[in-house]
C-alpha cells in the first residue's frame, strides 16, 4: 500500500482501538520499523495528528489533550470510520444489482480498492463480505453500458444528445435531440428525464429503448429541477405527469399495519379507520401502474373513488376472468 493509505490505515487502527502497539502497526501495514518511525512523526508533525506513546501500555493512542481538535481529528481527504466503510461496501452491492454492464461499478473500483484496505480486508474477505448481501431484481432491462456512459457524461457535463428512440407504444424509432436534465431508476429500469427539442416540452425516456446515441457539442438547455419536480413528480407512477385527480384506497385490518408503513407518494394523505382499516389518497394522473399496484393486493383493498378508477379496476376484473373462462 502506498503512503497515504498507510496514514489512514494507522488513524483508523488507533481510533477503533483506542491504542496500539508498535509491533501490531508494523504488522498490520507490513512495513520496517523505519518507515513506521517515519510514517508517525509525519502525521504528527505535518498532518497535526495528536498521536502519543502511551508508556505504561505500551501502545500509541490520541490524546485529546495534544491538539485543540482531539480525537476528532481527521486527515485531509475524504474519511470514513470502519462503520462508514461496510456501509458503502452495501452500497457497492446495490449499485451492481443496479448496473447495467457494470458501468458504475467499474469506475468506483479504484475507491473501493482503496476501502478495501482502510478496512483491513484481503480480497477473499472483502468478496466474502459481498456475498453477505444481495440485491435481488426482477424484470430488469438492461441498458448497452456506451449508452449508459454518453448519457451520464452529457448529464453530467450539461450536454445535448442525438439519440434514435423505440416508441413502443407506436412501435417505431424517431431522431431526437434532448437536454438531458436527471437520470431515474424505478422498478429496475433506468429512465432519463430531459427537454426534448423536438417537441419542445419535457419528456420522459426509458434508457433501454435508446437505438443510438451522441452527445454533441452544443449546450443543454437549463430547466429548474423544481418545474422538472412538477412535472415529473407531481403524480403516482412513473408515467406520472401533473396530478388531475385522488384515488382513495382503503385495505383491511388484515395488510393494514404492512401498507401503513409504505410510502406511495410524497404527497399521500393517510388514516386509520375505526375497525382496523386503512385508508390511503394519493394524486395520480395516469392510472396505468396504479391499476396494477391496486390489482397486487386483491380482495385486501377496496378502490372508493374516484368513479373512474373504480370502473378502470372492474373492467381489469372482468377481462381477467373472461381470460381464464375461455
Amino acid at each position: 500500500m502506498d503512503r497515504t493509505e498507510r496514514f489512514y490505515k494507522i488513524e483508523l487502527l488507533i481510533r477503533n482501538r483506542g491504542g496500539v502497539s508498535f509491533k501490531a502497526l508494523r504488522e498490520a501495514l507490513e512495513v520496517s520499523p523505519a518507515t513506521l518511525k517515519r510514517d508517525l512523526q509525519y502525521l504528527r508533525d505535518r498532518l497535526d495528528a495528536p498521536i502519543v506513546y502511551d508508556r505504561a501500555d505500551d501502545v500509541y493512542r490520541f490524546a485529546a489533550e495534544a491538539s485543540p481538535r482531539g480525537a476528532s481529528h481527521e486527515l485531509p481527504g475524504v474519511w470514513f470510520s470502519e462503520s462508514e466503510i461496510h456501509a458503502l461496501l452495501t452500497m457497492h452491492q446495490l449499485i451492481s444489482g443496479l448496473d447495467a454492464d457494470g458501468v458504475l461499478g467499474r469506475h468506483l473500483q479504484p475507491m473501493l480498492d482503496k476501502l478495501d484496505v482502510m478496512l483491513g480486508a484481503d480480497a477473499a474477505e472483502a468478496r466474502r463480505m459481498m456475498q453477505r448481501v444481495r440485491i435481488l431484481g426482477t424484470a430488469a432491462r438492461p441498458v448497452p453500458s456506451r449508452h449508459f456512459e454518453r448519457v451520464g457524461s452529457a448529464l453530467l457535463g450539461r450536454r445535448r444528445l442525438r439519440m434514435r428512440y423505440l416508441t413502443r407504444s407506436k412501435g417505431r424509432a424517431s431522431e431526437r435531440e434532448v437536454s438531458p436534465l436527471r437520470l431515474v431508476h424505478y422498478r429496475s429500469t433506468w429512465y432519463l428525464d430531459a427537454w426534448c427539442h423536438r417537441s419542445e416540452a419535457l419528456r420522459r425516456f426509458a434508457l433501454d429503448a435508446i437505438e443510438e446515441v451522441q452527445m454533441l457539442a452544443q449546450p443543454a438547455k437549463t430547466v429548474a429541477m423544481k418545474t422538472v419536480e412538477a412535472e415529473f413528480d407531481g403524480a403516482y407512477g412513473i408515467f406520472s405527469g401533473k396530478a388531475a385527480r385522488w384515488a382513495t384506497l382503503v385495505f383491511d385490518a388484515g395488510v393494514a399495519p404492512w401498507v401503513s408503513k409504505e410510502v406511495w407518494h410524497a404527497d399521500q394523505r393517510a388514516r386509520w379507520l375505526g375497525d382496523g382499516r386503512y385508508e390511503l389518497q394519493l394524486p395520480y394522473a395516469d392510472d396505468t401502474e396504479l391499476l396494477m399496484d391496486v390489482l397486487r393486493h386483491g380482495e385486501h383493498v377496496e378502490v372508493v373513488g374516484p368513479p373512474g378508477l373504480r370502473a378502470a379496476i372492474q373492467g381489469r376484473l372482468a377481462r381477467a376472468a373472461a381470460h381464464y373462462s375461455t
